[in-house]
């Protein structure tokens, strides 16, 4: 059996409507017949609608590159200025079904969290200082939501969390989370493994106590993925890690107490600042110990940030808060949906059908069999 796949010519569905109109001979009046109920007020349907929000939202296309691809495939002209007016419009389409993520996301029992650049313009004037702007995402295994915002501070490390999360927060050692109480924190291991090797790589003693921290570092990892691969019980990591721990805490403990002179900025006085800063945090290394749903590392939300990393990259951030808020509302639904495994373009179409018919929005919740 021989196959050959190819794709047909593809041409838009046009649907035109004539609406007739006519002026009174005595007032002057113009009178026009309505749209047949259920008739997109606007110019596009749902599918066209929901394709753009993909484009863009999921595989990090341009305005102009959207445009292009839309006339060179699919035989539709249009302009970026409807370009982004549709993206609007989807936007305006996911507004409650993402605050209802976001309301869920924040009564997990662990979650992880993550910011990284995300530039916003001053096309709308909310932004004439010309700050940089930030991307942060809350994750948890079925839900991903994201916010643009002009800050990297607490301030809104806190509004993204909202006053309801009690969890448990995976995070970096990033001084935002600080306000969090230590045992409501874990601090990514792969990150504080990044600190011990930047000590590992300067010269002398430095290099001495580095290698030592990443020692131990692998045999924490090794004693975790025991764990994770059914090979000693809980109990056994606890018991496995107690050495570990302490070993660490001495090493850490031993650099910070050999200090360095004020205002020395050699690079043993970077190690010195680097550990004074892990033992500040030291509890917060291990919370993963007493909750077996913790993981030791802040992957989930790194790897939910990759991909508006890589949109970044590609393109010139938004240009607008209104830009910011799409942007944020589109990631939060296509990632949600990719870490479910449902149709984003499905998806998409059912929530504008539902936002222009009055019905209520298909929800980003899991999904009861």
């Amino acid at each position: 059996r021989h196959q050959v796949i190819d794709i047909p010519k593809i041409k838009p569905f046009v649907i035109e409507h004539q609406l007739h109109r006519l002026i009174c001979s005595h007032c002057h009046t113009s009178t026009r017949a309505e749209l047949p109920a259920g008739v997109e007020s606007g110019g596009f349907g749902p599918q066209l609608s929901a394709l753009v929000g993909l484009l863009g939202g999921v595989y990090h296309l341009s305005h102009r590159k959207v445009q292009r691809l839309l006339d060179q495939f699919l035989g539709v002209e249009l302009s970026t200025g409807a370009i982004n007016a549709i993206r609007c419009r989807v936007s305006e389409s996911l507004a409650t079904l993402v605050e209802e993520a976001a309301a869920a996301i924040r009564k997990e029992t662990v979650a992880h969290m993550d910011e990284t650049g995300g530039p916003i313009g001053n096309a709308d004037g909310n932004n004439p200082e010309r700050k940089r702007g930030w991307l942060w995402v809350l994750v948890t295994p079925a839900l991903a939501v994201f916010h643009l915002a002009l800050s990297r501070s607490a301030e809104v490390a806190r509004d993204v969390l909202g006053g309801a999360f009690e969890g448990i927060l995976v995070t970096d050692r990033y001084g935002a989370y600080n306000w969090l109480p230590l045992n409501r924190r874990q601090i990514c291991w792969a990150h504080i493994k990044r600190d011990f090797t930047a000590i590992a790589e300067r010269t002398g003693v430095n290099k001495e106590m580095g290698r030592r921290l990443l020692e131990l570092e692998r045999q924490m990892f090794e004693q975790w993925h025991h764990w994770r691969e059914g090979k000693i019980s809980r109990q056994d990591l606890k018991i496995c890690m107690q050495p570990i721990r302490q070993a660490i805490a001495k090493t850490l403990q031993e650099v910070s107490d050999l200090g360095f002179s004020k205002r020395e900025k050699t690079p043993w006085a970077s190690t010195v600042r680097t550990c004074r800063k892990i033992l500040k945090v030291e509890p917060a290394l291990w919370t993963f110990l007493d909750h077996p749903d913790v993981e030791p590392t802040n992957n989930a939300a790194e790897r939910a940030l990759r991909p508006a990393v890589i949109h970044r990259k590609l393109s010139y951030g938004v240009q607008s808060q209104r830009g910011a808020l799409c942007q944020g509302r589109l990631l939060t639904v296509t990632t949600t949906l990719k870490q479910q495994g449902r149709d984003a373009m499905a998806f998409l179409v059912e929530a504008w059908e539902a936002h222009k018919n009055g019905l209520p929005a298909p929800s980003l919740l899991p999904q009861r069999d």
